[in-house]
């Protein structure tokens, strides 16, 4: 994992040779102090370079010049400048910003030198947000890589700024970003890890691990939730030898104990074979992941609880493994919900909403939440609609559903709102059961919210469908290919909004 610092930028000061990111904010870049040091140091290599490659500081506009001199081993100068004025109110343009030095930096792997990131004077209030995209950007999965095939990145990497007093305003806005970095990285490593380490009992045993944070964790294993009636979420792991379980996170952070938590849902299939209604084998590997929402839930508690964010919170998360055997559920087969609600099931590929169909109508009755916000890879259909750009959100609240798309805006997770309605939920309408756990091919995904939407009352409840975010074939701006840790900063920041309107 980097290690961060934030530091007076001192070139002049090292033992070790620096390979240096200067954040340049356009064309007036050669005039701010920083650039002017680091080119007198070099001898006017940076003018120069400036001046023969026309580099304008323009966002996505990257120079190199490397070894300029003997304690320099490269300068990275990063275009930040944006076709419109700069908005600085968008942190998570600056986290991009930190993740485009990180890449340029770790592009020349020239090893044996210390990493710096360099701000303008008067950027202090965005080095946090810059040094948790750096952070972000630099996080690689290579538990399972042997030595010798890791790739090579910075184990340190330096925020420079201008004076002491900006140090300490940096630092005091990282304690907080700090929390939400490792909420997004833990989110991340369950997810990249393969079925045969991360299944039902064993991300039960990382959850239980965060109590130290001061999480209240409570599991409900098989005989638990058989009493309660959990009929549809065991009806999805009766195929696997492998225990379900039900993992409840519980956070006390307002003032009054008895305030209404704020509750987050995810679906856990540690591994989805699709059961008798099984997937094609192309691509079946990526179904690892298809305990995304949960993972992202519980990314989001433990952020909560290292900031000690001022809100009640519960994460409920089912874990479950969908798995094809002589035990499995059958199309056909109707099964008796938490709800008291009877599922026809004709479709055991459509199993994260009978997980979540429990959990929901469980943290309702349970807890009595102000709302509640579910996530789960849940559809192939909202990946055909919206792609990778957007997750799907689905509510029966409007105002939280604006407050989540704001949310998503600030921080760069974003959300589109998916319609809704009775004609799309009389799809779900049995003949011979209370409801069926698919209504038809069109509109899949957005069946798939009308069938969650039965088992939530009148609790103001959001389903975020991120089936297309959680996992990407090829890099973003902030994470190499695989899991993304998407909804862990959006939720945070959503939270964050109702803490100040609260």
């Amino acid at each position: 994992m980097l290690q961060l610092s934030f530091d007076v930028f001192s070139p002049s000061d090292v033992n070790t040779p620096l390979s240096v990111a200067l954040l340049c904010f356009g064309e007036d870049a050669t005039k701010m102090a920083a650039f002017k040091r680091l080119d007198e140091i070099t001898g006017g290599a940076l003018l120069r370079a400036v001046t023969l490659r026309g580099f304008k500081g323009s966002y996505g506009q990257n120079l190199s010049v490397l070894a300029p001199v003997e304690q320099i081993a490269q300068v990275q100068l990063i275009g930040c400048k944006t076709t419109n004025e700069f908005n600085l109110s968008e942190s998570y343009l600056m986290e991009e910003v930190g993740g485009a030095a990180l890449r340029a930096l770790e592009k020349s792997s020239l090893a044996g030198t210390q990493g710096v990131i360099v701000l303008p004077e008067g950027m202090a209030a965005h080095a946090a947000d810059v040094a948790l995209g750096a952070r972000l950007t630099s996080y690689h999965f290579t538990k399972y890589l042997s030595e010798k095939q890791k790739p090579g990145v910075f184990d340190t990497l330096s925020i420079a700024l201008s004076t002491e007093e900006e140090v300490e305003t940096a630092l005091s806005r990282w304690a907080e970003l700090e929390a939400v970095g490792d909420g997004v990285l833990l989110t991340r490593d369950l997810v990249n890890e393969p079925s045969n380490v991360l299944y039902p009992e064993s991300f039960k045993n990382r959850i239980e691990a965060l109590r130290d944070l001061g999480l209240e964790i409570e599991v409900l294993d098989q005989t638990q939730m058989e009493a309660l009636g959990f009929g549809a979420l065991l009806g999805v792991a009766q195929g696997s030898e492998r225990e379900p379980y039900t993992v409840i996170m519980r956070y006390q952070g307002a003032a009054s104990a008895q305030e209404a938590p704020l509750a987050f849902v995810g679906k856990g299939v540690t591994f989805d074979s699709g059961g008798i209604s099984i997937k094609p084998a192309a691509g079946m590997d990526e179904m690892k992941n298809d305990m995304g929402g949960a993972a992202t839930v519980v990314g989001v508690m433990s952020t909560l609880a290292r900031r000690k964010a001022e809100v009640n919170a519960v994460g409920v998360v089912g874990l479950v493994e969908n798995m094809v055997s002589g035990k499995a559920q059958r199309p056909g087969d109707i099964v008796k919900s938490y709800s008291g609600q009877t599922i026809e099931v004709l479709n055991t590929d459509a199993e994260g909403r009978l997980v979540l169909a429990d959990l929901l109508a469980y943290t309702r009755k349970t807890y009595a939440p102000s709302f509640m916000i579910n996530l789960a890879t849940l559809t192939g259909a909202i990946v055909v609609a919206l792609g990778a750009e957007h997750a799907g959100l689905f509510s029966n609240h409007d105002r939280l559903a604006q407050a989540l798309e704001d949310a998503g805006k600030e921080v760069g997770e974003k959300l589109w709102r998916m319609p809704m309605g009775s004609a799309y939920n009389r799809q779900l309408d049995s003949d011979i059961a209370d409801v069926k756990n698919i209504g038809g091919r069109p509109g899949s995904a957005i069946l798939a919210a009308e069938f969650l939407k039965r088992f939530v009352g009148d609790t103001p409840w959001a389903h975020l469908d991120i089936a297309g975010t959680a996992w990407l074939d090829k890099e973003s701006a902030l994470a190499r290919r695989g899991a993304t840790g998407f909804g862990v900063q959006l939720l945070d920041r959503f939270v964050q909004d109702h803490e100040t309107q609260n």
